[in-house]
């Protein structure tokens, strides 16, 4: 896994590269190049790279894991108060639980826009089917955590089925 000094170092090769094809474009401008508007692109580029690297080494990206945790994936997201998984239908309740603080913590971001709600909710749901050709989706649990403090420990969780 990548580490911020991982991505300050990157930043720094990257403003160094952005740099030097800056001043290519320059001395293309000045020779009047055919390829001076490629140049021009090629160092906008670069300076869009070397910014996104700079930010992930202030603000990195980590996820910290579970204990018992299982896979889920995400069906829906109203980038908001509300996000819907999708887990195995034959999960049992302690990986359900951990599950559903894990996908609470992977989910939180202080971008999200709080309205309606200061809570994050994640509904963990599957599809059973009772009957060939015929598919209904069952909601087993719902986790729910602040969105305005990253630190929140307390990812309340209420189990709704077996």
């Amino acid at each position: 896994m990548l580490t911020p000094t991982d991505f300050a170092t990157y930043s720094r090769w990257a403003g160094i590269a952005t740099l030097v094809m800056t001043g290519l474009t320059a001395l293309a401008f000045m020779f009047r190049w055919g390829v001076r508007f490629r140049f021009v692109g090629i160092s906008g580029f670069l300076g869009v790279v070397t910014v996104g690297l700079f930010a992930l080494s202030i603000v990195p990206i980590v996820h910290s894991p579970v204990p018992g945790a299982g896979k889920y994936t995400l069906v829906y997201d109203n980038g908001a108060t509300q996000a819907v998984i999708t887990v195995p239908a034959d999960i049992d309740p302690s990986t359900l639980k951990a599950t559903l603080v894990q996908a609470a913590n992977d989910l939180f971001s202080l971008g999200r826009l709080g309205r309606g709600g200061d809570r994050l909710t994640v509904i963990a749901r599957t599809i059973q089917h009772p009957q060939p050709g015929v598919s209904e989706p069952v909601i087993l649990g719902v986790a729910t955590r602040s969105l305005s403090d990253r630190a929140d420990t307390n990812v309340t969780v209420q189990l709704l089925q077996n």
